[in-house]
This record gives C-alpha cells, sequence and structure tokens, in this order.
C-alpha cells in the first residue's frame, strides 16, 4: 500500500491514503501481476478498458467526451513514466472527474 501512495504523491501530494486504498482494493487481484497492474496509455482498447470500467461503471460517469478528456489529461501528465501504475492513473483520473469523494 506504501508503495502505491509514494506513487500518487508524485503526481498529487496531497494524496489521500484512504483513497488510494480503497482504489487498491477496487482492483484488487489484477494487482498481482505486473502486465495488468500497468496501464499502456498507447494502447487504444486499454483506454477503452478504462473508460467503460473505471470511470463508467465504478465512477459512474457517462459523458464519454469527459471520460475521453480525463483520460487523456491523465496520460499526459504520466508521460514521461514509462511504467503507469493502474493505482495512480485510476486515483488521477478521478481526480480529473472530481469523483476522489465518492470512492
Amino acid at each position: 500500500m506504501a508503495d502505491y501512495l509514494a506513487d500518487v504523491k508524485k503526481y498529487d501530494s496531497g494524496a489521500s491514503a484512504e483513497v488510494v486504498d480503497k482504489i487498491v482494493k477496487h482492483l484488487g487481484i489484477a494487482l498481482r501481476n505486473r502486465d495488468s497492474s500497468l496501464v499502456s496509455a498507447t494502447d487504444p482498447k486499454e483506454l477503452e478498458r478504462v473508460k467503460t470500467n473505471w470511470v463508467g461503471k465504478k465512477l459512474g460517469v457517462s459523458d464519454g467526451a469527459k471520460a475521453d478528456a480525463a483520460i487523456d489529461k491523465t496520460a499526459k501528465a504520466m508521460a514521461s513514466d514509462n511504467s503507469k501504475s493502474r493505482v495512480t492513473f485510476y486515483y488521477l483520473v478521478a481526480k480529473e472527474l472530481g469523483k476522489l469523494g465518492s470512492l
């Protein structure tokens, strides 16, 4: 958990450990595998899964343009990070959409 929080804090120094913990619990088993614990921001299928499963289902955002904008902004913010942690990516997307409080 501390590693995930430290990674999120690279992008948001005021990140809440409670919110990060909720994302970690939501992702569960996906974090055990290195490949599924990372987000490939250059793979359109991967970004569509983030949009459908995280933004749509979990965060309840049905506005596709708003979802795409948040995902795009997050991908750009993390562009220099070759290993984009799924926890950090999801956190930043939720923050961009103003949904951290609803997790």
